[in-house]
C-alpha cells in the first residue's frame, strides 16, 4: 500500500483515536507515525541514507525527504548522508562546514512486513509515552492518599486500578489479614512512585504511619488548615496506634479536636483502619513530660533521660508496670518509635534494689583501691563520687565538705587515688604494647593508656588505624532497624566518649596524617556559622 494512494486523514484520525484512548498528546503518536515510515523507507532506499518523514498535521499528508549534512573534505564517513563542500555548491549556493542538504523522495510502498515494523515502532512509542505520562501523574502525588478499585490478587499481592494504570498493594503493607475482592474499593497511602523499563511502578500502602496521618489531615480541618501539627505516629497497624498533636492555637485543644463531637472524627479513621486502636496524645517539647504522656494510660512514677545514648528509664509502681509495658509489649513499644527514644521500663522496687547495687558496688570500690573502711567510703559515695578519678582530680574544698575530714586527710584520699589511677595506667600501657600498639597511637593526645589498651584490643594499633575508623565504633550509637533501636557498641564507649568527641580526635588524627587539609575544616565551619547566621 502506497502511503499517497491511502486517505491522507486516515493517519491523523488514527492518531487521535489512539491519544484519546491512551490519554497521550496526539502530537506524540504523529511523531511515532513519522519514525515508523522513516524506518520503513530506509529499508526501502538504503539504511545508510537519512530518511526523514513530515506528516502534516491539518492535512495528514506525508512528505518523504533525504537529508544530506555538509562536512570536511576529510570527514565523509557515509557518502549517502554526508558530502563535501565542493560536492554540495551542486546543489547549495556558498555551502558551508554544517549546512543540510534536503531534497524530496518519492513516497515507499509499505509491503507486509514493512508495514508491521511501521506498526511496532508506533505501538512502542506510544507505550513508552503513556509510562511517561502516567509517571508524571502520580510522581508528585506520593505521600497522599488515593482511591483504587481492586482488580486482581497476585500471591497475597493486591493489584488495583487507579484510573490511569495498576498500582500494588504488596502483601505486607496490607492490614492484619485484609481480603479484598475484585470491584472492592480501598483507599491507600501512595508509598513510592518508581520509574522502571516495564513502566512507572506505584507501590502502596495501608499500613504506614503517614496513611493514619493523612486521614486525619481529611477528618481534621484544623490538621488540614495548620493549626494543629500531627508531630509523631507509632502504629501496630489493625491493633493500636498512638498519635502525637500540638495546637498553634491556645485556644484549641488539639487531642479534643481530634476526637471531635462524641469521637466521630477518630471513629472514622478507626472504621478506616479496621478497628484499629488510636491514643491520641498530646505533645510536649519537654521529652520526659511527652513520654509520660506517650505511655498512658499506665501512671509514671520517675523519668530519668540519658540523652546522650537515646535512652530513657521509666519508673512506675508495681501495679501500674503490665499497664505500662501492654500486652506483648505493645505500648511501650509504640511510646518507644513515638519518642524515638529507647526506654526501660522497671518498678520503684527494682529502681531501689539497682540503685542499692550501685551504692554498694561503689562503696566496694573506693574501700579496695583508697583502702578505707566501710563507713568512710559510704561517706564518699552519699556526697556524690562515682569513681577515682573525681576523687583524685576534684578540687580539695569539695572533699571538705565531708564529715570528718580536714585537708590532711582530704590529701591522703587524693595522693591514694592517684598513685592507684598511676598504677593502672602503667598496667594498660604496657599491655597494649604487648598487644602491638606504636608509638604514633600511645602518644596521640587525647588517648589513656586505658583507652589505647581498648583500642589495641580491637586491633586499632597505629594512628592510621586509628584514623581510618568511624565515631560511631569508637562512641557507639543506636541503629533503627524495622522499627526497633539497636545497640552499636563503640571501643571507647565505656569511657564516656561522645559522638562529638569521637568525630574531633578522628579529624585531628587525619589532619596530622596529612590526609586532611586543616584549611578545608576551616572554611567547612565558616560556610555552617554563616548558615546559622
Amino acid at each position: 500500500m502506497a502511503i499517497t494512494s491511502a486517505n491522507q486523514l486516515e493517519l491523523l484520525q488514527t492518531a487521535e483515536a489512539v491519544a484519546r484512548e491512551k490519554l497521550i498528546d496526539p502530537g506524540l503518536v504523529v511523531e511515532a507515525m513519522e519514525e515508523s515510515l522513516a524506518r520503513a523507507a530506509k529499508s526501502r532506499y538504503g539504511a545508510e541514507m537519512d530518511i526523514r518523514v513530515s506528516i502534516d498535521r491539518k492535512t495528514g499528508k506525508a512528505t518523504f525527504t533525504r537529508v544530506r549534512t555538509v562536512v570536511e573534505d576529510d570527514a565523509v564517513e557515509n557518502y549517502q548522508a554526508e558530502m563535501t563542500v565542493a560536492q554540495a555548491k551542486q546543489y547549495m549556493e556558498d555551502p558551508a562546514v554544517g549546512d543540510t542538504f534536503v531534497e524530496e523522495v518519492p513516497p515507499v510502498e509499505l509491503g507486509r512486513i514493512a508495514a508491521q515494523s511501521a506498526k511496532q515502532v508506533i505501538l512502542q512509542k506510544v507505550r513508552e509515552a503513556e509510562r511517561d505520562r502516567q509517571y508524571e501523574e502520580f510522581k508528585d502525588r506520593a505521600g497522599s492518599i488515593i482511591n483504587a478499585q481492586v482488580k486482581r490478587e497476585e500471591y497475597g499481592n493486591v493489584i488495583v486500578d487507579v484510573g490511569a494504570g495498576e498500582a500494588i498493594l504488596r502483601r505486607n503493607e496490607k492490614i492484619g489479614r485484609e481480603a479484598y475482592r475484585p470491584g472492592d474499593r480501598i483507599r491507600c497511602y501512595i508509598k513510592e512512585v518508581r520509574r522502571e523499563p516495564r513502566g512507572p511502578q506505584i507501590f502502596l500502602s495501608r499500613t504506614a504511619p503517614e496513611f493514619m496521618a493523612e486521614l486525619f489531615k481529611m477528618e481534621v480541618p484544623e490538621i488540614y488548615e495548620g493549626i494543629i501539627e500531627i508531630k509523631a505516629v507509632a502504629r501496630d497497624p489493625g491493633s493500636r496506634a498512638k498519635i502525637a498533636v500540638v495546637s498553634y492555637d491556645n485556644s484549641i485543644d488539639p487531642v479534643g479536636a481530634c476526637v471531635g463531637m462524641r469521637g466521630s472524627r477518630v471513629q472514622a479513621v478507626v472504621n478506616e483502619l479496621q478497628g484499629e486502636k488510636i491514643d491520641i496524645i498530646p505533645w510536649n517539647e519537654n521529652i520526659p513530660t511527652f513520654l509520660v504522656n506517650a505511655l498512658q494510660p499506665a501512671e509514671v512514677s520517675k523519668v530519668v533521660l540519658d540523652e546522650e545514648a537515646g535512652k530513657i528509664e521509666v519508673v512506675v509502681p508495681e501495679e501500674q508496670l503490665s499497664l505500662a509495658i501492654g500486652r506483648r509489649g505493645q505500648n511501650v513499644r509504640l511510646a518507644s518509635q513515638l519518642t524515638g527514644l529507647d526506654i526501660d521500663i522497671m518498678t520503684e522496687e527494682e529502681e531501689s534494689k539497682r540503685r542499692q547495687a550501685e551504692f554498694e558496688s561503689r562503696t566496694n570500690l573506693f574501700m579496695e583501691t583508697l583502702d578505707l573502711d566501710e563507713f568512710f567510703a559510704q561517706l564518699l559515695v552519699a556526697e556524690g563520687f562515682t569513681n577515682l578519678e573525681e576523687v583524685a582530680y576534684v578540687d580539695v574544698d569539695e572533699l571538705l565538705v565531708i564529715d570528718g575530714v580536714d585537708e590532711g586527710t582530704a590529701e591522703e584520699l587524693q595522693a591514694r587515688a592517684r598513685d592507684y589511677l598511676e598504677a593502672q595506667n602503667k598496667r594498660a600501657l604496657e599491655h597494649a604494647i604487648e598487644l602491638g600498639a606504636q608509638e604514633s597511637l600511645i602518644n596521640y593526645e587525647g588517648l589513656t593508656p586505658q583507652m589505647v589498651e581498648a583500642l589495641a584490643e580491637d586491633g586499632v594499633l597505629t594512628l592510621e588505624d586509628f584514623a581510618t575508623c568511624a565515631d560511631w565504633e569508637l562512641a557507639g550509637g543506636w541503629t533503627t532497624v524495622k522499627g526497633e533501636r539497636i545497640k552499636d557498641d563503640g571501643v571507647l564507649e565505656k569511657f564516656d566518649v561522645s559522638l562529638e568527641e569521637a568525630q574531633d580526635m578522628i579529624m585531628n588524627a587525619r589532619v596530622m596524617l596529612g590526609w586532611v587539609d586543616p584549611a578545608e575544616l576551616v572554611g567547612e565551619g565558616d560556610e555552617g556559622e554563616e548558615e546559622e547566621a
